[in-house]
């Protein structure tokens, strides 16, 4: 079949058990709610015991999802449990070992390229911007820790000539094991800013977790590195920024254009979205390229290219721009949509939320944003730690205040916005993006509309 995923030999033979023949497999899923026909189901626990910091833990198992799973038209199960599926299961000691098992023998199989890539923000994004410059295949969303990885790599089709793999951290110990499983050629560490300081401590310690993206790197692999961060990596290193001793240098950036200097010329290309922070990454992605041998021309390829949803992807309704940043934030990665925001034509309008997970610095770090709206002409906040920015702008700027990202909050926003007017939403995921909050603001603007 042209859509084979795996075949249910080549399932045995990764998973170590005994060859048989069964249903070929066009997919992979961990969510009975999603699973197509055609796929395997994986039934994991909600909590994966000691070896990973979930973010949270559950008593739910995916094992008792499995019918809902064979009912939506799985072929397969990957199990852990004795029962009876009524389709063929594959019985492994746990099946979060198994999903690892997965993903080692489908990088095997990988022919061209495949990199690596990790940072406090910017990830998916750059991920994105790769995968069309490389023609690579690279999974939607952000499939980034100790689930998403083994996932993402289990669902590469055979017929991949390249892909691109996010990997992310939230606790120490979890990074070098996940790129010791994707082998990338090349690993790239978009930058280190204090996100999930509160896990970490000092942002030194999460830059020597970032760090370790290299671990997994195959022989004769390259770091793809800012030339401000200092890394313990011997081996081969390319590093990319503003300043004159970078391998790979971003000269300049402005209307959507990067201007970058490397070893093997001078390049001029699109920039999605725009902004410096997104220039950087082309720059980090040229450096991609440089490090491939494969031709800095395929940078063209970005122009048309949009950014993945809530990176900061643009939503006009009527006469007002939403400017789609719901996603994740952290202070750096706040500052500088804040400062791209600030450059914009008409009336600039900022829906903002707490950034989370940033420890007894919380406080200030929300504060000190206030000097980066001072070029808005107003300001929402949504969240507990965000009051202190809130309290800090003068009182011309304050347009509303609420403790929740709820409907009401939503068209308390909708009335407050004219024609013309461009409205930044950003937060910390748990915030905006979980909640639904641009979807919720949209609809409250076509209704005010």
């Amino acid at each position: 079949m042209d859509n084979q995923l795996w075949s249910y030999r080549e399932l045995t033979s990764a998973l170590g058990l005994e060859p048989a023949n069964g249903p070929t497999v066009v997919g992979v899923a961990i969510d009975s709610r999603l699973v197509r026909p055609g796929a395997l189901f994986v039934a994991l626990s909600g909590d994966p015991g000691p070896r990973f910091q979930a973010t949270s833990r559950s008593d739910r198992d995916g094992h008792d999802f499995a019918a809902d799973a064979v009912a939506k038209g799985a072929v397969a199960v990957l199990v852990h449990r004795d029962a009876e599926y009524g389709v063929p299961a594959l019985r492994v000691a746990d099946t979060l070992d198994g999903l690892w098992d997965l993903g080692r023998a489908a990088r095997a199989r990988v022919a061209g390229p495949v990199v690596a890539v990790t940072g406090s923000s910017g990830k998916t994004t750059f991920k994105s911007f790769a995968a069309t410059v490389l023609g690579a295949f690279s999974t939607p969303g952000s499939l980034n820790n100790h689930i998403g990885v083994p996932l993402s790599l289990a669902r590469t089709p055979r017929s991949a000539t390249g892909a691109v793999y996010e990997i992310a951290t939230n606790h120490p110990g979890e990074i070098g094991p996940l790129s010791e499983l994707v082998e990338p050629d090349v690993a790239v560490l978009l930058n280190v800013h204090p996100a999930h300081i509160e896990n970490f401590g000092t942002l030194d310690a999460i830059r020597r977790e970032k760090a370790t993206i290299a671990n997994g790197l195959r022989r004769g692999g390259t770091l793809v590195r800012p030339t401000s961060l200092d890394v313990d990596y011997s081996g081969s290193t390319i590093a990319f920024g503003t300043e004159p001793r970078a391998d790979v240098r971003l000269t300049s950036s402005a209307d959507g254009v990067a201007r970058l200097y490397t070893p093997v010329g001078s390049v001029e290309c699109a920039v999605p979205g725009g902004g410096p922070h997104r220039a950087m990454s082309v720059c980090a992605l040229a450096g991609v390229l440089t490090a491939l041998n494969l031709p800095l021309e395929w940078l063209q390829r970005l122009a048309g290219e949009d950014v993945p949803k809530g990176r900061g992807n643009r939503i006009v309704v009527g006469d007002v721009t939403v400017v789609d940043e719901s996603y994740n934030a952290n202070p750096a990665s706040m500052t500088a949509t804040l400062q791209a925001f600030s450059s914009e034509p008409g009336r600039r309008i900022a829906v903002l939320g707490d950034m989370l997970e940033l420890g007894e610095g919380a406080e200030q770090y929300h504060r000190d944003l206030a000097d980066h709206c001072r070029h808005l002409h107003g300001v929402f906040c949504a969240g507990a730690s965000i009051r202190a920015l809130y309290d800090k702008l003068p009182p011309s700027q304050r347009l509303g205040f609420s403790d929740r990202a709820d409907d009401q909050f939503a068209n308390d926003c909708a009335q407050h916005l004219d024609a013309g007017d461009r409205v930044l939403v950003k937060a910390s995921n748990g915030i905006f993006w979980a909640n639904g909050f641009v979807d919720a603001l949209i609809a409250a603007l076509r209704q005010a509309r």
